[in-house]
């Protein structure tokens, strides 16, 4: 149990061959609540040998299983069925989120939502496909393309959105007819196990979905460096990502990696002003800035910069930070004492550097909160420019940064000079200037006039060092699929190629 919890997580928290059990080695970790820095649930941690297990399962599954062959229209019944209980149970997969991740009780469920709307999204996109054919021009010719599923498939998750981002790897990986190992982030396991334990009773069949928790540093190579696995499905961290794609290079293994952003929020003097003050603040300091699309980097345009951070920084001071089960709170605390470190690693170096701190920096002056949790106050620092770290670095945290620009050519210029290309953001009332922004910035996602949002229809992944492959839309389907072309021949007949011929 978590908590006060009625949602079940059970005494054993890895499920492998549809069994839940204990860790090889009775290993365990601690689940820390970030808002008290206390302990609130203790998990089964695998060993790599454990994870090895889980592939064997969904190796057997998937080649003599009935899995892959079941037909798409029972699936896709399967992911409703799984969508019928997220929305039962949402009150409380939302609670356990808030609990693991620190981030509120509304965020968290609107991300119970999202995942909802995933499953539902995927359970029809499988109804729709459809064998393409293809005029060779030969008559009596056949010729079919079809999607079969890839295979087994490991999905490895981060802590900030810990069901949601796996849902976006088991929806088009079931509905295509893999089978898989989950992996979350053994910081934020526990909506992932509640999640799996909703999938079993959903009736999803042994051996297909797999769970295994634990560092990567532990079960990395086990779930990796192997022949295996057809396909590794990562979001994470650009250094973790390397050493995936390069260990999954050496078996010949599809990789997809999300790699996380440093994305630039565009502002033109023209813009809308109060909306745009609203989404800059919104786009980069909720869930705490822990988030892969935060648009960390301000990029306004110098005839009003001043007015614009100067209110920035008023509003910035009223956001009201607390334990995310609080209905009073805004925005919660760090993940953990990691991260805390981490921002005020930065918060140092961008001074050395000279950054001009205008708010935040550290813990808020409050009396009211838990000494223990890991609390980092919206940060905004101006006057900063490529040479510091906190501009070219993904901090992950609510730490702002802001540019100048004088002309729109500057300001792509600036927006595009990132190693990373996941997501930006660009505000004017100009539609040409707009267009013009939209079309040159080298970012997966583009938001003209608005910021941060998604639909599980469109593609999502980056340019540049933010990854590889596309999770959501038709293409986050087609990742976890394979290409085939059947060539059906209806009236064969002799070639003549290497005609009989016989002797004079």
């Amino acid at each position: 149990m978590v908590g006060d919890h009625h949602l079940y997580v059970g005494d054993h928290h890895l499920y492998i061959d549809g069994r839940w059990r204990a860790a090889g080695d009775g290993g365990t970790r601690d689940i820390i609540n970030p808002a008290t820095g206390s302990v609130f649930a203790v998990v089964d941690e695998a060993t790599p040998a454990d994870a090895t297990d889980a592939i064997a399962a969904a190796r057997a599954a998937f080649d003599a299983g009935e899995w892959p062959a079941t037909p798409i229209a029972e699936r896709a019944d399967l992911l409703r069925r799984i969508a019928d209980l997220l929305v039962r149970d949402k009150a409380e997969l939302a609670r356990i989120e808030t609990l693991d991740t620190g981030k509120t009780l509304a965020e968290s469920e609107i991300d119970i939502d999202d995942v909802i709307s995933v499953f539902r999204y995927y359970a029809s996109l499988a109804e729709t496909e459809s064998d393409r054919l293809v005029d060779v021009g030969v008559a009596g010719v056949i010729s079919r393309v079809v999607h079969e599923p890839i295979g087994v498939c490991v999905l490895i998750a981060p802590w900030n959105y810990p069901l949601l981002q796996i849902s976006w790897k088991i929806a088009p990986a079931l509905v295509a007819g893999c089978t898989m190992i989950a992996k979350p982030s053994e910081v934020t396991p526990l909506s992932t196990i509640a999640f799996v334990r909703l999938c079993e009773e959903a009736g999803v069949p042994p051996g297909v979905l797999n769970l295994v928790q634990g560092a990567g540093s532990r079960l990395g190579t086990a779930l990796t460096d192997t022949d295996d696995v057809d396909f590794i499905s990562f979001t994470g961290g650009l250094s973790t990502g390397r050493i995936i794609s390069e260990t999954a290079a050496k078996h010949v293994t599809k990789v997809a990696v999300e790699l996380g952003g440093k994305n630039p929020h565009i502002v033109f003097a023209d813009a809308d002003w109060d909306s745009s003050v609203e989404q800059v603040l919104a786009g980069v300091f909720l869930h705490s800035g822990q988030v892969c699309s935060s648009g960390t980097r301000l990029i306004v345009d110098s005839a009003i910069a001043d007015r614009f951070v100067d209110a920035l920084v008023e509003r910035a001071g009223q956001i009201r930070m607390g334990d995310g089960l609080d209905p009073a709170s805004k925005t919660g605390p760090l993940v953990s004492q990691a991260q805390l470190d981490k921002m005020n690693s930065y918060v140092a170096t961008a001074t050395e550097e000279g950054a001009v701190l205008r708010c935040g920096g550290g813990p808020p002056e409050r009396d009211d909160l838990d000494p223990g949790g890991y609390w980092f106050a919206p940060t905004i620092f101006d006057r900063c420019d490529r040479s510091m770290a906190i501009v070219r670095d993904e901090t992950f945290g609510p730490i702002l940064t802001v540019e100048r620009f004088d002309t729109a050519a500057e300001a792509l210029a600036l927006g595009n000079d990132t190693d990373y290309g996941l997501a930006a953001g660009v505000r004017t009332s100009d539609d040409a200037v707009g267009e013009h922004m939209v079309r040159g910035l080298r970012h997966g996602t583009v938001w003209l006039n608005d910021f941060g949002y998604y639909t599980p229809a469109a593609e999502w992944g980056g340019f540049g060092k933010s990854g590889n492959g596309r999770e959501l839309g038709p293409t986050g389907l087609a990742e976890y699929q394979e290409t085939k072309h059947i060539w059906h021949n209806t009236a064969p007949s002799a070639s003549q190629w290497f005609t009989h011929e016989k002797d004079d």
